[in-house]
């Protein structure tokens, strides 16, 4: 059996749930809840109410997905000072 395509779809952050979830608004005005890839949580990328994100979904479960990508904000600034422990 064939694994299915996935789908890809813009939307923004409406709210933060708890468990490293959120309410994500889709371009068609679905609301659906989302968590962050693997690779958004390694690298510590941060998501805030009104960010504009990608979310990744299957077609067998259109109520969930994972948000693949943040879109950078204009005008802000390109990555901020790593601490040092």
């Amino acid at each position: 059996m064939a694994k299915e395509e996935l789908l890809s779809l813009d939307g923004l952050i409406e709210e933060i749930l708890p468990d490293g979830r959120f309410a994500v608004r889709l371009e068609n005005d679905h609301r659906i809840i989302a968590y962050t890839a693997g690779k958004m949580r390694r690298f510590r990328i941060r998501s805030v109410v009104g960010d504009r994100v990608i979310v990744e979904m299957t077609p067998y479960d259109l109520e969930k997905g994972r948000i693949i990508y943040r879109e950078r904000t204009p005008g802000g600034p390109p990555g901020a000072p790593r601490r040092r422990r």
